[in-house]
């Protein structure tokens, strides 16, 4: 049965790095008889949204709506081809993570939880990205925190965590 996990969380959390992480250690395990892949969310995201938040103005639900299309018809079809995927997407709110929950029975979600200043210090070392610090404030106020996913504190290494949130799946 495919496997489709989310990583969660606002811009800084890890989750791409994580998510790479996590597949990595997953193809590594001969014992597995299907490969997983690894996507990013911000691959959705149409020019204007980019544009958008390259000129520091963070994305209202109108902005949003073709990008949770667009991962959602992803999910589906990634579900109809059997392939076991880790899609990093910030997911804030919980209207976003349900409409992109397409099969609760294949799919799960893990929350990369950290706060502000933990995030905010990871953002001002990062580089070439489009989404700067100064719109980490709007994720935190959009952040709608799930109680009913896999949460993992971010403030471990990369490694460990990746290991963490394997071991939580039971993969």
């Amino acid at each position: 049965m495919p496997q489709i996990i989310i990583l969660m969380g606002v811009s800084g959390s890890g989750k791409t790095t994580i998510g790479k992480l996590l597949v990595e250690e997953l193809r590594r395990d001969l014992s597995r008889l299907n490969n997983w892949e690894f996507h990013d969310a911000d691959d959705f995201h149409p020019q204007a949204n980019i544009d958008k938040m390259s000129q520091g103005i963070p994305l209202d639900d109108t902005d949003r709506k073709p990008w949770l299309d667009a991962m959602r018809q992803a999910i589906a079809l990634w579900l109809q081809q059997k392939k076991n995927v880790v899609l990093a997407c910030s997911a804030l709110k919980s209207s976003y993570r349900r409409q992109l929950f397409v099969d609760p029975e294949q799919m799960s979600i893990v929350y990369l939880k950290g706060n502000f200043e933990l995030i905010s210090s990871r953002l001002q070392q990062r580089q070439n990205h489009y989404m700067g610090a100064y719109l980490l404030q709007s994720q935190f106020d959009s952040l709608e925190e799930p109680n009913d996913v896999i949460s993992v504190e971010v403030s471990q290494p990369p490694e460990a965590i990746a290991h963490q949130i394997r071991s939580l799946l039971k993969l």
